[in-house]
């Protein structure tokens, strides 16, 4: 008898979420193994930085093109040939004998993570009815929340006790499991007219979020008054001002801005931005906290990060099985935000006399408070995203969380340079907490703005995926 094959919601989420542990693992992973490349390549550590700085880079720059190669090539055949190069140029990252050879390889792995995630959302959300997208969320967060804790544990293990190689091969036996496991499960989906390519969309948008996110990543280590840096993000800024301009009188554009004009699409997209500047903002700080004011090694600072991966994972289940069903989005999303914002706060308490289980909680309080932000938001924002839209949505979603990341770290690494991580105590040099507490303040001010953005939305026009609501009439698009 001939076998039965594999139901594509679970296919499309295991391939999916294999495919986004990796890209998002691949971004905080390598930030332990600078030092250790410095070494390798007998270079100064800020040379190293480029091996981070052109993967972000360059993950900008292909994402904006992912949608419509998905609708125009299929979400399979792109999703299985992104994974693909992104084991093999894994692989040779691994293999890198200069450091010019791994900066190379790190933008071919880039450009395919910039294809994976919006072109795997894509396809979820195809496979996936809105009455069940909460569910599916709660699985997406698992590895949004695992990989980020996860990528400086498993990087000091592999410098300190295996090869900083490794840092990049752990991706390969990973990645090889999804491209078979798609190969033999996945189906192609029915693909969505692409239209014409949009050639000056493309360019005016990687050029654009390239230099942008060149300039907001390099700023706060060089200095925001270097020319170079200056004249990156300014040009940027003009780039994207004109994308803008150009995509809203272009009849088959590149990225459909159009879309952000409806109400739960763009309110939400906003409020995943607002929550990813705090959010990444934070964990980038608290890691430097740990290490360089608390004095904790890189392998107990991981550690020490761990309970944020925990809270996601807790709060996951409670949001995607009773809060979002009973409340929908607009009252989870304020309240996890201003959660968030108590979690930052209470970061800012922290002394060196302070027990390591005060901070380790309020870290699990802010995972907690992420899953009451990842789940309603990707539930709800595609709730009225029609089949032709979808690629181009997710596209859009996609780009402002990598621009709210980059923002983020930018944002917090500017105010704890700027108050000064270092005084004088009795004519020494100590860490001076107060401005990693400024920091986490202000972290806290963005998030409570999100919290109010958040009061903007409507949870009659997410009806559809929120399956224990209906309104008076039992159509579901009843007002609260």
């Amino acid at each position: 008898m001939p076998s039965r094959p594999i139901d594509q919601k679970l296919a499309v989420a295991v391939v999916y979420v294999a495919a986004l542990f990796m890209t998002i693992m691949d971004a905080t992973i390598v930030n332990v193994a600078l030092p250790a490349l410095g070494n390798e390549f007998q270079v100064e550590s800020a040379a190293v930085n480029g091996v981070v700085v052109f993967y972000l880079v360059a993950l900008a720059a292909a994402i904006p093109v992912s949608g419509w190669l998905g609708d125009k090539l299929g979400g399979r055949r792109v999703l299985l040939g992104a994974i693909l190069l992104f084991v093999v140029a894994s692989a040779l990252c691994g293999a890198s004998e200069s450091l010019t050879q791994l900066e190379g390889f790190r933008v071919l792995q880039a450009l395919a993570g910039g294809l994976m995630t919006p072109v795997g959302m894509a396809m979820l959300w195809r496979v996936f009815p809105p009455a069940e997208r909460a569910r599916a969320s709660a699985i997406l967060v698992l590895p949004t929340a695992l990989a980020p804790a996860l990528g400086p544990v498993l990087g000091g293990h592999f410098v300190t006790y295996v090869s900083w190689r490794w840092v990049f091969y752990v991706n390969v036996p990973i990645g090889v499991a999804a491209l078979v496991f798609g190969l033999v499960s996945l189906t192609e989906q029915r693909r969505a007219e692409a239209g014409a390519f949009d050639l000056a969309g493309f360019v005016l948008a990687s050029a654009g979020l390239g230099l942008f996110m060149y300039g907001v990543s390099q700023g706060p280590f060089v200095g925001w008054r270097q020319p170079t840096i200056l004249a990156t993000v300014l040009l940027g800024v003009v780039l994207l001002v004109t994308l803008v301009v150009v995509q809203l009188r272009t009849p088959e554009p590149l990225l459909r801005l159009r879309l952000l004009a409806a109400r739960l699409f763009g309110v939400c997209n906003a409020v995943m931005l607002l929550g990813g500047v705090g959010f990444i903002g934070t964990m980038y700080v608290v890691s430097l906290f740990y290490q360089d004011a608390l004095g904790l090694s890189a392998a107990e600072a991981g550690l020490s990060i761990l309970p944020e991966a925990l809270g996601v994972m807790a709060g996951s289940q409670l949001v995607a099985k009773v809060l979002y069903p009973s409340l929908g989005p607009r009252r989870i999303l304020a309240g996890a935000l201003t959660l968030n914002a108590v979690a930052m706060v209470s970061l800012s308490a922290v002394e060196p006399s302070t027990s390591l289980w005060w901070p380790r909680a309020s870290l699990f309080m802010l995972g907690v408070g992420m899953s009451g932000v990842f789940i309603p938001v990707q539930t709800a924002a595609f709730a009225a995203t029609s089949h032709r839209d979808m690629g181009a949505a997710t596209t859009l979603l996609s780009t402002q969380q990598q621009l709210g990341g980059a923002l983020g770290v930018a944002l917090l690494t500017t105010v704890f340079v700027g108050v000064g991580p270092v005084t004088m105590l009795g004519g020494h040099p100590a860490p001076h907490l107060l401005a990693y507490h400024v920091a986490f303040g202000v972290a806290a001010g963005v998030a409570l703005v999100g919290a109010a953005v958040a009061l903007v939305l409507r949870d009659a026009e997410a009806a559809s995926t929120i399956t224990r609501w209906r309104g008076p009439d039992g159509s579901g698009a009843g007002t609260r």
